[in-house]
């Protein structure tokens, strides 16, 4: 059963501005007088998805009533530059993809790689096993501390192919990047790549050396390597593939074995990733992390994941905020985020979607770069995953009648996806109100794109300032997100 996916158009997105994140830069004279903007709208409880919903003229603006809803976007004060927004493609995601027919292989692609489609510029993939594998495997004989036996054989079969085939869709280029779940088991302190367990100090070397050849093997597919994170989720010692780093653990593995390593090889261009964990202790890893040199001059910047909102209730977003304003120099990614505990009959649930939705605004407007969706497609049971942590993708298969299921968090990630391009400069953007939650980006050809989302149930008319011009009582219904495009 085939879903039409509907051309999208460009948005534009407003939400409250930090008080900093990375320099504030003046942008080139942007001006909207007497120009219309493209409005784009996915609702609740009605057939919009990625819609055309009209047009909106710009006049010049009066002073804001304070009884107004109003979203106030400044061109001249610019911040951070977009690198793009993707997904991973897992084990899990490969053999799901494999066991459709021709024609839905086809459509997915489209659906995430073209520009028919939401048109992903970023991809992340796994250091041999993860949870979402059939089983958990390495890339050597067990034992093989030279790693004479080294090989990606195992990735041909089904990731390797589905990759390629993506980043051809793609149009031949993407942002891609690895993360190991945990060393070989016999490098480990509890001989299990399971159940957390430490790093033995005598494998450091062994284990940086793992980083290098995986880069090398995969460039030689014809795969070009942006960056490695050192470890996912270093501080959860979980029931599948984990691996435990203290800050200070995971700031010396980085100075003293990863970093000088992937230099001898040649690969010091490759861009390392450190913490890739939650919110809540991010700050922690940063500090201990930067505030060396020696460990510093190695680390491109801090990713991070949504998962502490499971323990401590709201999205914890200024911790982002304080990173960027101690270490302006170093850049945040979201590296991983899905909803969880899988259920077939809550496909449609809006509240994931709008979980996207709340997270990439509020992390881009704290000076996230990019943002890395988990698994981009899983199956009817909401895997395959070998230890049963079940979760949701934005588009599901069902092997049983080979259809494709598109969920709305598919589509909220589609209004930024589509429209902000990389390169782009995000642009001061200030909601008046608490319900309307925005973001801004000016991409390099000149349009500035606006992703506004409201998560209440009642529709609201707001009026849309950029600089000394404003596009007046726009509705957006509720349980919506709208991009507009100007």
């Amino acid at each position: 059963m085939k879903r039409y996916i509907p051309i999208l158009a460009i948005v534009l997105v407003a939400c409250t501005q930090p008080k900093s994140t990375e320099s504030v830069q003046t942008a080139t004279s942007f001006s909207v007088k007497g120009k219309k903007a493209r409005v784009i709208t996915t609702a609740k409880d009605t057939d919009l998805r990625l819609s055309n919903t009209g047009e909106i003229a710009f006049t010049k603006s009066e002073q804001a009533k304070e009884t107004e809803n109003s979203i106030f976007v400044n061109p001249n004060n610019t911040f951070q530059s977009f690198i793009g927004i993707g997904g991973a493609i897992t084990d899990a995601s490969a053999e799901v993809f494999a066991k459709l027919s021709k024609e839905n292989q086809e459509e997915l692609l489209n659906a995430y790689y073209s520009k028919e489609g939401i048109d992903y510029t970023l991809m992340r993939t796994s250091i041999h096993s993860c949870d979402f594998s059939k089983g958990n495997f390495t890339y050597i004989e067990e034992g093989d501390k030279e790693l004479k036996t080294f090989s990606i054989d195992v990735d041909k079969e089904y990731r390797l192919p589905m990759i390629k085939r993506a980043i051809e869709k793609a149009g031949g280029s993407m942002l891609f990047y690895a993360s190991p779940w945990s060393p070989p088991a016999f490098m480990k302190d509890n001989k299990n790549m399971l159940q957390g367990g430490k790093l033995l100090p005598e494998f450091y070397d062994s284990w940086a050396k793992y980083y290098a050849k995986f880069i090398k093997a995969y460039e030689k597919e014809g795969i070009p390597v942006w960056g490695i994170t050192i470890q996912n989720e270093p501080m959860a010692v979980q029931r599948w593939e984990s691996c435990i780093y203290t800050a200070e653990e995971e700031r010396d593995f980085l100075k003293n074995h990863l970093g000088p390593i992937l230099e001898k090889e040649g690969l010091g261009d490759k861009n390392i990733v450190v913490w890739d964990h939650n919110r809540d202790l991010i700050t922690h890893r940063a500090n201990t992390i930067f505030d060396d040199p020696e460990s510093s001059k190695y680390a491109w910047g801090t990713g991070f994941h949504w998962y502490e909102t499971w323990r401590k209730g709201e999205p914890m977003f200024d911790n982002l905020q304080k990173i960027q304003e101690a270490y302006p120099d170093k850049k945040l990614l979201f590296t991983e985020g899905c909803n969880e505990s899988f259920d077939p009959e809550k496909y449609q649930h809006w509240s994931n979607a709008e979980r996207y939705g709340h997270s990439i605004i509020n992390d881009f407007n704290r000076g996230t770069v990019g943002w890395t969706d988990w698994n981009i497609l899983l199956d009817e049971t909401g895997g395959p995953n070998h230890v049963n942590n079940l979760c949701f993708a934005p588009i599901h298969a069902d092997t049983r009648t080979d259809s494709l299921i598109y969920t709305p968090s598919y589509y909220y990630l589609g209004h930024f996806s589509k429209y902000i391009r990389p390169g782009a400069k995000r642009v001061s953007t200030v909601s008046s109100i608490s319900f309307l939650e925005s973001t801004s980006f000016l991409n390099e050809d000149g349009k500035m794109i606006t992703v506004v989302m409201n998560d209440s149930d009642q529709k609201i008319n707001y009026k849309l300032y950029v600089g000394a011009n404003v596009a007046s009582q726009i509705e957006i219904p509720a349980r919506a997100i709208q991009t507009i495009i100007y």
